[in-house]
């Protein structure tokens, strides 16, 4: 079982996004059951779960994990094919984002739409790469500072442009033969669940 994986296409999307689907996706994700075995714990009958399993597994989204004997009865034990799913905004292509539609760093809907292209982007690579059997070349940071004032966060901001376009100018070697392209995103944003009110764009 993958531990992520990202779902492209939009009818995939549809199925997973259904309330009762998505149950059964987090039940399979902690282990394979049969379709009598989810009935109980969903509240519906089997028939109609068995009915949302094989929406699920033409989609990819659940494998058959095994079949075992009850009875005169043989069960298929299904099992989620990730621990988690995101949806790609290549299921909604043509209203998905496109951040260079515009361009304002102190934008938070140009942050959402980087962010959107950045899961775009690097689930069409693991897609790739899974396909391939290769490894995947990415880097992530990630962290939390709290600045004392609104005026840190600007010199923090403009030290880290800074900085980041430094690394850039330093390693950036466009005509370099057998060199490949790499996007680099940085973002600072507030916590969630900071409860302190947004403060207008500085």
């Amino acid at each position: 079982m993958l531990d992520v994986t990202v779902i492209e296409d939009p009818e995939a999307a549809a199925v997973s996004l259904d309330p009762v689907r998505a149950r059964l996706l987090a039940e399979l994700g902690a282990g394979p059951a049969s379709a009598a075995m989810l009935a109980g714990k969903v509240g519906l009958p089997r028939q109609k779960v068995n009915y949302h399993l094989k929406a699920l597994e033409r989609h990819g989204l659940v494998e058959l994990a095994g079949e075992r004997r009850k009875g005169n009865v043989t069960e298929r034990l299904m099992r989620a094919t990730a621990a988690s799913y995101v949806i790609s905004p290549l299921a909604l292509a043509p209203v998905q984002p496109d951040p260079d539609r515009f361009r304002d760093q102190l934008s938070a809907r140009w942050l959402l739409a980087l962010g959107a292209r950045l899961v775009r982007d690097v689930g069409s690579l693991i897609t790739g790469a899974a396909k391939a059997r290769k490894g995947l070349a990415t880097y992530a940071l990630d962290g939390e500072v709290r600045f004392a004032s609104a005026a840190d966060r600007a010199a923090f901001i403009q030290e880290l442009t800074a900085g980041v376009g430094a690394l850039i100018s330093k390693y950036d070697a466009p005509g370099a033969p057998g060199g490949r392209d790499h996007r680099i995103v940085v973002a600072v944003h507030p916590a969630v669940g900071d409860r302190q009110p947004p403060e207008p764009n500085r």
